[in-house]
């Protein structure tokens, strides 16, 4: 069973039965991806992260996602950049090259310029891509995928799927003690120092939640013999097919070919 997007990013109920990477099995893709990121991870040129970049877009589609999806599931991710772009122009030490703009607090030089843009870009080739792999996995058939084809302990693997499975509640979480605290007055109302305040206070209490949370699961799974060393059976053998070596081998030649612009 695999879960497809379905909050308009292009994708419907039944996308993913023709998207040929979102078939893929888990461990491969996950194989691919790192391949992929690191090589963006140790380069600062702007042409490699650049085309990096555009090979994420364009193989959106094949994982059934549309391009501007994974961009509205990357929003997150664009702010981030965007900060990044913002503070270096703001505190950036290195300003020397040619003055492109220079209004009050803002000086932008071409070297401000190029470093901010670089590591923006690679901020999004790490994220992207992540987003594309790891919205089109199913966290059973990861955990699946890692004990076949990894040989990675049951308890190890079941654990990944609890965490897996628990992340998407967050959001939800939070949204609800955002209420709760707005309910009984701790509002910021337009105040950034209450806000702040607010900010902490629903952040240590999602804290508390997760912990509270991941312990009784935790308890919860010792009792059901979690932990009891006993081998396990495969319930749904995940098959390694050649289109999985396939997949490995472009994320090598990506990443060579990001490498090679980078050292060009």
């Amino acid at each position: 069973m695999t879960v497809w997007p379905t909050d308009g990013s292009g994708a419907g109920p039944g996308a993913g039965r023709w998207a040929p990477l979102a078939r893929r099995t888990p461990v491969a893709k996950i194989a691919a991806l790192a391949l992929f990121t690191t090589a963006a991870l140790f380069t600062r040129d702007l042409a490699a992260l650049a085309f990096a970049l555009a090979v994420t877009l364009l193989a959106a589609p094949l994982f059934g996602i549309t391009p501007w999806g994974l961009l509205r599931r990357g929003l997150p991710a664009l702010f981030a950049a965007a900060t990044v772009v913002l503070s270096l122009t703001l505190f950036a030490a290195d300003r020397s090259g040619t003055v492109l703009l220079h209004f009050g607090p803002f000086l932008v030089t071409t070297t401000v310029l190029y470093n901010a843009a670089t590591l923006a870009l690679r901020l999004l080739v790490i994220a992207l891509p992540s987003i594309l792999v790891f919205s089109t996995t199913d966290p059973t058939d990861l955990a699946d995928s890692l004990i076949q084809h990894t040989r990675v302990s049951a308890r190890f693997a079941i654990g990944a799927l609890a965490a897996f499975r628990l992340v998407g509640l967050l959001g939800e979480e939070w949204r609800t003690i955002a209420m709760a605290r707005r309910a009984r007055g701790l509002d910021a109302g337009g105040n950034p120092v209450r806000w702040v305040k607010v900010f902490a206070g629903t952040a240590f209490g999602l804290l508390v939640g997760a912990i509270r949370r991941g312990t009784r699961l935790a308890v919860a799974m010792d009792a059901r013999g979690f932990d009891s060393g006993i081998p396990r059976g495969l319930a749904r053998p995940i098959p390694w097919r050649a289109a999985d070596w396939l997949l490995i081998l472009a994320g090598a030649v990506l990443a060579a070919a990001i490498q090679y612009l980078a050292h060009r």
